[in-house]
């Protein structure tokens, strides 16, 4: 079940006025935190109300609201869901008691956890599988009538790993690779009414758990010699969005040049 939760300073919903529906609406899955978050406040600070959808980082996408409200009021929705669970019909109904409408859709939100051939499991696959690939698809279908309204976009935030595996990751890497192909094949599906593109990140934000050494085996093999910013990610969603009318089933790689080096 999606459930709208309102910032913790608004006991009320507000009563839209002709204004509000002038303003373009992104719903961002995994908004609360890291890239996501990154993208939220960027899209918001460009003048686009955001729904921030979540599942368990409740703190984080409170005081996410809560930042964002206080900079324009009314502007900012959180729409708790379970994306291995949710109705998407749903939740995509929920988003729209907001403003009305829905401009933009990024499917940010994802599962990263290696999986190594000897301890592959049917729970892994199918956790993944239904989160990486099957809610970014079933958003994009339910939203489609939506976005093609407005002529809308999609973003997918996939990975580098898209094409060149990462070891011990083959279901991760797998699903990345599904949602590159999804994303052309739903340029095509949805055209013209809806653009569709992707932004696959390199290093941008380390994992938070990972293995002694990590860091500097990474940075070796980007030629830029660094990380890259989660606001290489949030402007990269802008262009798509504002800049980029006649981009569709593109993949923007932002990963200071670490596929050239694989």
């Amino acid at each position: 079940m999606a459930v709208f939760v309102p910032p913790l300073h608004q006991q009320e919903g507000r009563v839209a006025d002709v204004s509000d529906q002038m303003n373009k609406t992104a719903i961002v899955t995994g908004g609360a935190r890291r890239i996501g978050a990154a993208i939220c406040r960027h899209l918001h600070a460009c003048g686009l109300d955001v729904i921030i959808h979540y599942h368990t980082s409740d703190a984080a996408a409170e005081a996410l609201a809560v930042e964002l409200e206080t900079q324009r009021p009314g502007s900012v929705r959180l729409l708790k869901a379970d994306l291995a669970e949710v109705v998407f019909e749903d939740l995509v109904r929920e988003a729209l008691t907001f403003n009305d409408r829905i401009d933009v859709l990024i499917n940010n939100a994802s599962l990263f956890y290696p999986t190594p051939l000897d301890d592959l499991s049917e729970d892994n696959w199918q956790e993944m599988l239904n989160i990486n690939l099957k809610a970014p698809l079933c958003l994009a279908r339910c939203a489609a009538d939506y976005l093609a309204r407005q002529s809308g976009c999609i973003i997918n935030i996939t990975d580098i790993y898209a094409e060149i595996p990462l070891a011990d990751y083959i279901i991760y890497s797998l699903t990345q690779s599904g949602l590159t192909r999804m994303t052309r094949q739903l340029a095509r599906d949805l055209a013209p009414g809806i653009r569709v593109n992707a932004i696959a990140p390199g290093a941008i934000l380390w994992p938070e758990h990972r293995p002694a050494g990590h860091e500097q085996a990474i940075l070796e093999r980007i030629p830029l010699q660094r990380i890259g910013d989660v606001m290489d990610i949030a402007r990269a969603a802008e262009f798509l969005i504002n800049d980029a009318g006649y981009l569709t089933g593109q993949v923007i790689t932002v990963d200071g040049g670490r596929r050239l080096n694989f």
